[in-house]
This record gives C-alpha cells, sequence and structure tokens, in this order.
C-alpha cells in the first residue's frame, strides 16, 4: 500500500500482545500510530476444558480460539467462529472451524448454527454476553478474563482504532471526542451505545478489515 492521502495520527487500543501487527500495519499507510494498550487479556477458568459429548464448540475471539485449542481434552467437535479474524486463530492452532457467521455477532452465530444445535459448549470471555447461553441452552466455560487500563495522561490523536467492544467501552471511560473505526458489529455497537462516533467497520471483521478501514476513512 501507498501512503495514505491524509496523515493521521491513529490510537491503537488492542491489548499489548496483539497490538503490534496492527500498529506496524498502519505505519505502513503513512500514518504515525499512538500505541496506547486499553485492555489486557490473561487466562481464567479451569485448565482443563472437557469437550467431549458436545456437538458443537463456539469462540468469539482469536484469543479464546487459542485458549480452547491449548486446554481441551477429548475429541474436539465441530467448532463455530463468530468471524474470520477467530476462524484465522483456529486454523494457526491447526483446526479448521466448521462454520463462521457472517455477521460477526452472538446472534449471527444463533442464525447460522442449526436448529435443533444440539448439546452446545461457549468458550469465552469472563463476563461475555450471555446470548448464546440463553438462546442455544449453551454450557459456559470461562477461559480468559478482560481487565480496563486506564492511560494516564490520556492519548492525543485524530482516530482511534477499536477491536472489542471492552476496547470501546475503555476508550468511552477516557472522554475523548474522538471518530473511531470498529472491528465489527458487537464493537460498533458497544462503542455507539457509549457515545462514540464510529465513521468506519472493518470487512472482513479482521486485521485486514480494520487496516483498509482505517486506509478508507483517511482518503
Amino acid at each position: 500500500m501507498g501512503p495514505a492521502s491524509k496523515r493521521l495520527r491513529v490510537i491503537v487500543t488492542r491489548a499489548r500482545e496483539q497490538l503490534e501487527p496492527l500498529a506496524t500495519r498502519i505505519e505502513a499507510l503513512g500514518h504515525e500510530v499512538v500505541r496506547c494498550p486499553l485492555i489486557e487479556l490473561e487466562p481464567a477458568g479451569p485448565e482443563r476444558v472437557e469437550v467431549e459429548g458436545y456437538d458443537w464448540v463456539v469462540v468469539t475471539s482469536g484469543y479464546g480460539a487459542r485458549e480452547l485449542l491449548r486446554r481441551a481434552r477429548g475429541s474436539l467437535p465441530p467448532v463455530a467462529a463468530i468471524g474470520p479474524g477467530t476462524a484465522a486463530a483456529l486454523r494457526d492452532g491447526g483446526t479448521e472451524p466448521a462454520l463462521v457467521a457472517r455477521v460477526s455477532t452472538q446472534e449471527g452465530l444463533v442464525a447460522e448454527l442449526p436448529s435443533p444445535p444440539g448439546r452446545v459448549l461457549f468458550a469465552g470471555a469472563e463476563r461475555a454476553r450471555q446470548l448464546l447461553v440463553q438462546e442455544l441452552d449453551a454450557d459456559f466455560v470461562p477461559l480468559y478474563r478482560t481487565r480496563t487500563l486506564r492511560p494516564d495522561p490520556p492519548p492525543a490523536g485524530d482516530l482511534v482504532v477499536l477491536a472489542s467492544a471492552s476496547a470501546a467501552k475503555a476508550f468511552a471511560a477516557l472522554g475523548l471526542a474522538l471518530p473511531a473505526v470498529s472491528i465489527g458489529p458487537e464493537t460498533t455497537l458497544a462503542a455507539r451505545a457509549a457515545g462514540i462516533d464510529v465513521i468506519g467497520e472493518a470487512e472482513p471483521h479482521d486485521l485486514d478489515g480494520l487496516v483498509a478501514a482505517v486506509r478508507a476513512v483517511s482518503l
């Protein structure tokens, strides 16, 4: 990609271990990147996740996908991923997702799983939305927790990139009136509910989509 038409200071808010691949690609567009993690992720829940006997396992983030593959015990059933980024993490771990939701929300997953789906295990964040549990009568196992970080002083920039609903809420708490690019529908909903002006959404809902969305809003 060549330099962007308009050079921006872009605030990247991903967790520290996930931040650099996105930051370097945005810099390659010609922008200045402000590295400002607003969340951190850490493992939580049981060290062993028994998956034997389930008809489906559902994962809703790349981090969750990696933790599932690390801890799964028994024969892994078909795995459903909320979107392309989560699917990529499964593939990196040697597992081909059986379903990747076309709309990257829990509602999108519910709509595409078989009806009835059988016995479902939802493996996700400690405080994840429980729509999958409610709609599918799924079991839930926490694999990680998300902690909010509050930088002091707050970052300065022209645009913020939000890759999760947790990051959107953490950014809103800073009270900065900056436009945002979001990774997908759930993050966009959370950001707008918190008063953030979302001017672009990744398509597809992954790293490539985020970079393309930043480029599009800077032209």
